[in-house]
């Protein structure tokens, strides 16, 4: 668990589309990276539709939302594609 306030690890993800991210490629904005157990189960469903409804806020704000999985790339891609998610959802399947 990472505290609030603190630095996160480094790390280099594939999102839903297969682009790679790293936590330096947002030097300069502030970054909401949110960890949830499993695409398309009700609790995360809920959680990543809220972040959905709230996207134009965050990015009026600067802010940048990542969410992390377990979960393989094509699990994302449909995950994202059925709720309409505007952000990435980054594949840890090292977890």
């Amino acid at each position: 668990m990472i505290e609030e306030g603190k630095k996160a690890p480094t790390f280099k993800l594939s999102d839903q589309n297969g682009k790679v991210h790293s936590l330096k490629d947002y030097l300069g904005k502030k970054v909401v990276l949110y960890f949830y157990p499993k695409d398309n189960t009700p609790g995360c469903t809920t959680e990543a539709c809220s972040f959905r409804d709230e996207f134009p806020t965050f990015k009026k704000n600067n802010t940048v939302i990542l969410g992390v999985s377990a979960d393989p790339v094509k699990s994302h891609k449909n995950f994202s594609d059925k709720f309409g998610l505007p952000f990435p959802l980054l594949s840890d399947v090292s977890k």
